[in-house]
């Protein structure tokens, strides 16, 4: 495995060489690369034509709040080597926008609209309805850290008449098994 894992990297690099990051010392079956996000859609491509990475495992972002930054990660499998390659790049948080993979594999469509909903990444040329999972939603992506889910919560839901003496959960179950909240539970209860 270890071999197999060099020389999928080896080839990368020899085709790619603005491969700035790599990572193989995974205990299984993983290999991690970063590169520019301008040369997304080739390396994709590059993976599934030439390499047998036929499957697109996932797309997904890591909000990287004080660096100012978005890690895109695009998880693809080949059923040939049985090795997942995460390839990853960085988006500037203030103007998240990128390149479209679609048109490599149709279920990116799916992933991008995610990513644009929940964090705000456009991706040029993504045709795709404005809508995904969040119906008529105004305010800035949910998913990114800056993101103030209790102010957002107090803003737009009330507080329901004939509730005033609803006791936390937690509190009902503690007195009901005779357990003690853990001091971390504290601070969210009522």
């Amino acid at each position: 495995m270890e071999e197999k894992k060099a020389q999928i990297l080896e080839k990368l690099q020899k085709v790619f060489p603005e491969i700035s990051e790599t990572k193989n010392d995974f205990p299984y079956n993983r290999v991690d690369l970063r590169i520019e996000k301008n040369k997304i859609p080739a390396i994709l491509f590059y993976l599934k034509d030439e390499m047998g990475y036929k499957h697109l495992v996932h797309i997904t972002c890591v909000d990287w709040l004080e660096e100012g930054k978005f890690e895109v990660i695009f998880i693809v499998w080949s059923p040939v080597d049985k090795i997942k390659v995460f390839v990853k790049t960085f988006l500037d948080r203030n103007n998240p926008v990128m390149d479209n993979v679609d048109m490599i594999w149709r279920q990116a469509n799916t992933y991008e609209r995610e990513l644009r909903e929940m964090f705000g990444i456009q991706f040029e040329g993504l045709v795709a309805p404005k809508e995904f999972i969040l119906e008529d939603w105004d305010d800035m992506p949910p998913m990114r850290r800056d993101f103030d889910t209790e102010a957002y919560a107090r803003k737009r839901f009330f507080a329901r008449p004939g509730r005033e003496d609803a006791r936390d959960v937690r509190q009902t179950i503690a007195e009901r098994t005779g357990e003690e909240i853990p001091d971390f539970a504290k601070k969210y209860s009522r």
